[in-house]
């Protein structure tokens, strides 16, 4: 089995403290903050695809891609760009097919009599299995075999130049930027469509800006993170973060901070073991966040729960409590039932005599 390690290379943990302290190079740094950057946008728009219910249709895009980006490659290499491996080509490929998944869906869900966990699952087979069969084909080639275009299954933060790095940190700020100016109008399609509905807002341009958004974020974060789990990093920050909190401004905080750490400290682990994926890297840290909130959240979390049903049991428990007033189970008096024991009305008055009358 290969080590992770060359014999003379430092330790992980000391190769990991310098990465953490941007003193493993200039390319390191700027990787490391292009995987934060898309960690914390793909937060962002994963509270909203989250809320909106539509984390089943992120899914499909991020697999549909995965054509796409061979396809941009053939384009890239036909036009003598970079031997194929360039990145905007690369990734317009991706939205196109990510894009053309998505309208697929649309197009099955309301013109066939599939329901759309259905037309999910078919586009998302159907998609995937073409990339893998287009990714296989290239591979053989020998330019296809040098483009690195496993990268784009798991991810692979190491081979990021300079440009690649501010293209994805670039986009990523626009992201995050439409976000947040559209904020108000996402939380409520989000939480109340059709009241949304009747005050006029267009619920369905605001829809499709959400999946916008998101096949944006889903594509920007395909070299970073990987098709196959780029999904991840959209749902897992924004789950965890809903164990913290009630609100959606603070919920949609909490999911950037999330991402963006796992992003930075996924892509460090990456930079330190350049052996294994990226893309699961990320993946693991943020599941090990959404571990702690699933255990740890003051309200939502296990322990959290375990408490307070133990308080309730012990409430229930005492004598004279878990009932109205204490009166029923005592049998005393209360200040409104006129001092009989038991409480309740006097009783009626027998048959045939008149009830009597105060003087």
């Amino acid at each position: 089995m290969p080590a992770l390690f060359p014999a003379d290379s430092p330790s992980l943990w000391q190769a990991l403290a310098t990465i953490l302290t941007f003193h493993g190079g200039y390319n390191t740094a700027v990787v490391l903050i292009g995987a934060s950057a898309i960690g914390v946008a793909a937060g962002v728009v994963g509270v909203f695809v989250l809320l909106r219910k539509r984390a089943l249709v992120g899914d499909a895009i991020a697999h549909a891609t995965l054509p796409g980006v061979g396809i941009g490659f053939l384009v890239a290499y036909g036009l003598g760009l970079d031997e194929g491996r360039h990145l905007p080509t690369l990734l317009a490929g991706a939205a196109l097919t990510g894009l053309a998944g998505a309208l697929a869906i649309q197009w099955i869900v309301s013109h066939t009599r599939l329901p759309e966990d259905a037309a999910i699952g078919s586009v998302l087979s159907v998609f995937f299995g073409v990339g893998t069969v287009l990714f296989s084909a290239l591979q053989g080639l020998s330019a296809g075999n040098r483009a690195g275009l496993e990268a784009f299954l798991l991810g692979q933060t190491a081979a990021l130049g300079r440009a690649d790095a501010e293209l994805i940190v670039g986009a990523g700020l626009v992201v995050v930027v439409l976000a947040l100016l559209f904020f108000k109008e996402f939380g409520l399609v989000c939480f109340d469509p059709a009241f949304a509905g009747s005050l006029g807002w267009p619920v369905g341009r605001l829809d499709l800006m959400i999946m916008a958004l998101l096949l944006a974020t889903v594509v920007v974060g395909l070299r970073t993170v990987g098709a196959v789990l780029v999904f991840a990093l959209l749902i897992i920050p924004a789950v965890a973060a809903r164990f913290w909190t009630e609100r959606l401004g603070t919920m949609v905080l909490l999911a950037a901070l999330f991402g963006g750490f796992s992003g930075y400290l996924g892509a460090a682990l990456s930079a330190a073991a350049p052996r294994l994926p990226a893309g699961a890297l990320i993946v693991m840290v943020a599941a090990g966040l959404f571990l702690i909130s699933f255990t740890l959240a003051p309200r939502r979390g296990v322990l959290a729960q375990l408490w307070y049903r133990a308080r309730a049991r012990r409430t229930l428990g005492r004598p004279g409590e878990g009932t109205i007033g204490g009166g029923a189970a005592g049998g005393g008096a209360t200040p409104t039932d006129g001092g009989r024991p038991g409480g309740g009305a006097p009783p009626p008055p027998p048959a045939g005599r008149k009830a009597a009358t105060p003087c």
